[in-house]
C-alpha cells in the first residue's frame, strides 16, 4: 500500500452515515413484513409462527414507547398506534389457533411503511 492510499485511508470517514430514526423504524417494520409475507406466500406455517412472534414484539415495543408520558409523537397518533398493537396482538392469538388469516396483519405492517416512507413531519 502506498503512503497516498494509506493516507486517504487513515483519513477516510470511519463511522456510517447516521440515520434517521424514521429509516430504522422503517427497515425493522420492513424486515418483519417480509418474513410475514414470505410465511404467507409459502403457507408455512412453522415459518409463520415464528414471523408472528417476531410481528408481535415489535408491536408490543412500539406499544411500550408510545405509552410512554415523554413520547413526542402526537398524542392522537400515539393513540392510533397502540390501539394498532392491540389489533395485531388480538389478531396473533386468532391467526396461531387458525382462526383468522393474518393478511390483515400484513395490510397494518404496510401502511405503516407507506407513512414512515412519506417525506415530511409525522402528524
Amino acid at each position: 500500500m502506498n503512503s497516498i492510499a494509506m493516507a486517504q485511508r487513515a483519513y477516510a470517514p470511519t463511522t456510517a452515515p447516521t440515520r434517521s430514526d424514521r429509516s430504522v423504524e422503517y427497515d425493522v417494520i420492513a424486515r418483519v413484513t417480509s418474513r410475514l409475507k414470505r410465511a404467507i406466500t409459502r403457507k408455512d406455517f412453522p415459518r409463520l409462527l415464528e414471523a408472528l412472534h417476531e410481528n408481535r414484539k415489535l408491536w408490543r415495543t412500539l406499544a411500550i414507547e408510545v405509552a410512554d408520558k415523554n413520547n413526542a409523537l402526537p398524542a392522537d397518533l400515539r393513540g392510533r398506534i397502540f390501539y394498532l398493537a392491540e389489533f395485531t396482538d388480538h389478531q396473533t392469538r386468532r391467526v396461531m389457533r387458525q382462526k383468522e388469516s393474518a393478511v390483515p396483519l400484513l395490510e397494518v405492517n404496510t401502511a405503516i411503511l407507506r407513512g414512515l416512507k412519506q417525506d415530511g413531519p409525522v402528524t
